[in-house]
């Protein structure tokens, strides 16, 4: 199970420029709006240093990150809700993503975001007027936002909790070196971008081992108990479930292994109402 990010604006934000750069995907990009009438959806990983650190002890034969899904929308226009631009399609792509990120221009003619936020908003509102369901609300769904800037204009937007990105940027930064990167003093901010929406997701990583094979990590939502992550794995862990060992991921990188942690006590079994823990390394039993 994948959880899904949607990358919503008004159109000529810089949307399409950020799920490149996040996805290394080449999307048809053009300075005029509704250039991306399907979505593009994109799998990104989620940086995580705590699944090398526990591949260094268990050196297995694969190694495999978590992932978010990304999903580029065609940018939203006044009266979206009544179909404007094909607005009734685009939003209900967004109604079925789990959260959104909201790119806003802060440049050149655009130097006040908090009037396009405005018009998103007005979207979302009427356009959750219109639906029969109460759950799913496009005006409940949790927000990130990120200011597209050219590194030269001053935008402040008090009371916003924002990220501010120079987009152009990202996306030179995909065809240049670390050594290039470096000299030019340009630093990406995409890892930053993902974590936080992996953490505005209410997302915790566990992870298993696989009896050396294979060391990966697994998205669950926070509070989920051990059979619950078992299903993630494979359903018969879900179903079948009857106790799972575990050891928080530190722990596991003191000791230098699973054998070794065993051997140490350190090793815990848990039953079906263990909640799962952000960093725990998990077997299951069945």
């Amino acid at each position: 199970m994948s959880f899904s990010v949607g990358i919503v604006g008004l159109p000529n934000v810089g949307k399409s420029t950020l799920f490149k750069a996040l996805t290394r995907k080449e999307v048809n990009i053009a300075d005029y709006p509704f250039t991306t009438i399907d979505p593009n959806v994109g799998i990104v990983a989620v940086p995580d240093e705590r699944l090398k650190k526990i591949a260094e002890v268990i050196k297995p034969e694969k190694i495999t990150p978590t992932i978010i899904e990304f999903v580029d929308i065609a940018g939203l226009v006044k009266n979206a809700h009544q179909g404007e631009g094909l607005g009734n399609q685009f939003l209900a792509q967004i109604r079925n993503c789990d959260a959104i990120l909201e790119v806003l221009k802060c440049f050149g003619d655009n130097i006040n975001p908090k009037e396009d936020m405005k018009t998103v908003e007005i979207e979302f509102e009427m356009k959750d007027k219109q639906s029969k369901e109460e759950e799913n609300l496009l005006s409940k769904k949790p927000i990130i936002y990120i200011i597209n800037t050219d590194g030269k204009t001053q935008c402040r937007i008090p009371g916003l909790n924002y990220l501010e990105m120079n987009l152009k940027d990202e996306e030179e930064i995909l065809n240049l070196n670390e050594e290039e990167i470096k000299e030019l003093g340009i630093k990406s901010k995409l890892d930053q971008l993902i974590v936080n929406c992996y953490t505005i997701l209410d997302l915790i990583t566990f992870y298993t081992i696989t009896g050396g094979k294979e060391t990966r990590a697994w998205t669950l939502k926070k509070g989920s108990n051990a059979p619950t992550a078992g299903g993630m794995v494979h359903s018969d862990f879900e179903e079948k479930f009857i106790k799972a060992d575990l050891i928080p991921w530190q722990e596991l990188v003191e000791a230098g292994g699973w054998k070794e942690a065993r051997e140490k006590g350190k090793i815990k079994t848990v039953g079906r109402d263990h909640v799962v823990e952000n960093g725990d390394v998990i077997e299951f039993k069945i």
